[in-house]
């Protein structure tokens, strides 16, 4: 009898052990490629687990819609949003719109993030990533590397992008694991429900970008804040949810799933000396690496789809009103799709993992994220010698955005470093 059940991927703490995490889904990919889960405490639906069949249903975006229902919420949070909000995600971002409506929110941003325009700001995010690298050099030898480095210097790029100031970076951290972390007991407010838990942090969210969006219509900028303040194209006004919508994708997930790629990424070198060594050797395997660092880590474990007409997988019919969660952590380690997927290659290539998604809702910010990451290691390398865990990597417990939430290291100076 398998130790497992298909509703399984609904618990938290599944995703706070990652050997049990990974034993999970490779059973759901090998036995159950396409499952039905009826967790407790929320609505059913379908579980798609493998690499080709994620791809194939993302091609059809009108069959599988995005919206309403962006991802897994229990039916006591959905009920909340709905009466504090008007929608059950509690706002309306990007990743929830479909067809044309979706085309044309993701024009107002889509320039600044294509890839000739993120490479202008390689320099400015080498200054960042060269700045706290170089504090972490400065320190004891011994941190926390994620709540003391890396969960800063994406979210650092990410404020500078929205022209957000630094002193505000510790309230939006805070606010982004909150969000995220809101079914970990270790991350919710004390003495909330998870459900006052969500109302309280988008109420927050709401608050804090209230004055920001004033202030850009009052006085624009050449910002991301402004061309989301602003509104559509044509004068076309934002709702509130989808204005809070589009800030949450550009301010939180954009620097908390860079932020747990770079730290999933490090421990994946921490864990295999040999590759750690290589990519020291040859600065060249970096934008390999930083690709690999994103298909192991797969910050996000999925988004939901809702079947708009009848569609068949592997002799299952999925139905009008069905909802079929893309499990994309599953996918990202899929044997199908990776040779020797289960282990971390620095020079892997290719590399068509589903990390950053497929189809029209692809990462708007994913060239950036790329980017990020090799800033990063290729400062790195040049200030920062040998280091080791010195702890155990804590994960958070969360089924849709989620990571390595604390990595203790020890660590030296490189000789370059130590002698400049």
């Amino acid at each position: 009898m398998t130790e497992f059940k298909a509703a399984d991927i609904a618990n938290p703490a599944l995703y706070g052990d990652q050997d049990r995490l990974q034993r999970f889904y490779a059973w759901l990919r090998q036995e159950q490629p396409v499952a039905f889960a009826e967790p407790e405490g929320c609505r059913p639906f379908w579980v798609v687990s493998r690499h080709a069949d994620i791809r194939e249903l993302e091609r059809l975006p009108d069959i599988f819609n995005a919206g309403p229902r962006m991802t897994l919420l229990p039916i006591s949070v959905e009920q909340s949003n709905i009466a504090l909000f008007g929608v059950e995600s509690g706002v309306y971002p990007l990743t929830a719109m479909d067809g044309v409506h979706h085309q044309n929110m993701r024009a107002l941003t889509q320039e600044f993030f294509l890839p000739k325009n993120i490479r202008k700001l390689e320099e400015s995010i080498r200054d960042h990533a060269r700045a706290f690298v170089g504090n972490m050099k400065e320190a004891s030898g011994a941190c926390d590397f994620a709540t003391d480095v890396a969960f800063w210097y994406p979210l650092r790029v990410a404020m500078s992008a929205l022209g957000i100031a630094p002193e505000d970076e510790a309230r939006m951290l805070t606010l982004t694991h909150e969000l995220f972390g809101a079914a970990d007991p270790a991350v919710r407010r004390p003495g909330l429900t998870e459900a006052e838990h969500m109302v309280a942090v988008k109420r927050d969210y709401l608050a804090f970008f209230d004055g920001i969006t004033k202030d850009r219509i009052a006085n624009p900028r050449d910002d991301v804040a402004t061309l989301i303040a602003t509104g559509m194209p044509g004068g076309a006004q934002m709702s509130d949810e989808e204005r809070i919508g589009y800030y949450v994708i550009v301010a939180t997930a954009g620097h908390d799933t860079t932020a747990a790629s770079i730290v999933g990424g490090m421990k994946a070198l921490i864990d295999n000396p040999r590759e750690m060594q290589r990519l020291r050797d040859n600065p060249d395997l970096i934008k390999t690496f930083a690709t690999e660092a994103i298909r192991w880590t797969a910050p996000v474990k999925h988004f939901m789809r809702t079947v708009t007409q009848e569609y068949e997988l592997h002799g299952t019919t999925f139905k009008p009103g069905d909802h079929v969660m893309l499990a994309f952590g599953a996918a990202t380690r899929d044997p199908e799709a990776f040779d020797d997927a289960a282990s971390f290659r620095i020079d892997r290539s290719p590399n068509n993992h589903l990390a950053f998604g497929y189809g029209p809702h692809m990462c708007l910010g994913q060239y950036l994220a790329k980017l990020e990451i090799e800033c990063f290691f290729h400062e790195f390398f040049e200030q920062i010698g040998s280091i080791e865990l010195a702890g155990e990597a804590v994960y958070t417990e969360g089924n849709f955005v989620s990571g390595i939430r604390s990595l203790p290291v020890r660590y030296s100076r490189s000789l370059a470093a130590a002698t400049a």
